[in-house]
Parts: structure tokens; sequence; C-alpha cells
């Protein structure tokens, strides 16, 4: 029996990071990416989300990088069913528009949910605790997953939260 790779959801500020930026900070994350170590999924929401953030004055994107970018996220990131409701109950954040990533994440039994918001990141330990995954930046979780055992991938409780 093949083992699944562990799931993830990625917030909005770290698809940017990732798949507009480059960010070096993100390496780790890509490249497990890449190599099916770790399974990147959203669903609607979170990708509508994503498209709107692409076309932000602000960001000034030109097309090319905007459709660059699209194609990067739905080469990467499994897009999932609308949700069901049927999450462990879970702590509400301070940003609305972040929920559904906890939706998302407690949903598909996600291990992981990076982000640099830190309305979501003080959620962590309670996320842990409730639904069995962890909230962490980029810079924890490819340090964690990088120098940890095996055993330390397999269990959301070894990684640091702040």
């Amino acid at each position: 029996m093949v083992a699944l790779p562990p799931r993830m959801v990625l917030d909005t500020n770290v698809c940017l990071d990732l798949f507009v930026f480059d960010d070096p900070r993100c390496a780790g994350l890509a490249e497990a990416l890449r190599r099916g170590a770790v399974e990147a999924v959203s669903a609607r929401p979170c990708r509508d989300e994503w498209q709107a953030v692409l076309t932000y004055p602000q960001l000034a994107l030109e097309p090319s990088v905007r459709e660059r970018a699209v194609l990067a996220f739905d080469a990467q990131v499994r897009l999932l069913p609308a949700a069901t409701g049927r999450a462990a109950p879970l702590p509400r954040c301070a940003d609305r528009d972040d929920q559904k990533f906890l939706v998302v994440a407690a949903e598909a039994g996600a291990r992981w949910l990076l982000s640099r918001d830190n309305a979501l990141l003080r959620l962590g330990r309670r996320t842990l605790r409730d639904a069995g995954f962890a909230i962490l930046t980029p810079e924890q979780w490819s340090s964690a997953w990088n120098t940890g055992a095996e055993s330390r991938r397999e269990d959301p409780c070894s990684y640091p939260l702040t």
C-alpha cells in the first residue's frame, strides 16, 4: 500500500511568496511540493481569493505574471470539493476572511496550514489540539520538515508553534 503524502493548506500570502515572488524562504516548501512529498489542497473560496488578490493594483502584476501564477497554483494545489460543514469545531479567526483556510484544513485532514497572518498563527495551539493541524509560517515548516526525523513528519505535534 502506497502512503499518501501529508496534506497542507497555503494561505494567500504564502501563495504569493511561492507562485509570484519566488521567495527563497519558501524554497524548501517549493521543493517538497515538486517532489510530491506533501500535497497542497484548497477549495473554491480560497482559490477565488487568490485570483482576486492577483489583480490588486498595489501588486501591479503584469498580466503574464498573473497568468503564470494562476497556472502554477493550479498545477501544484489540488482543488477540493465544497466544504461540507463536518469539520471539527474550529476557533474563530479575528479576520473573518481567513476562516475559510481553517475550514479547508480541517475538512481536508491537513496536517498544516501555512500562513504569515498573525490572526491565523495565534490560533495554532488551538487548531492543533481541537482539529489536529498546526498553523506555521513556511520557514517554521521548512525548518522542522528538513531537520526532522521521518517520525516527526508524521506528527504535527512535534512542530514548533508561535
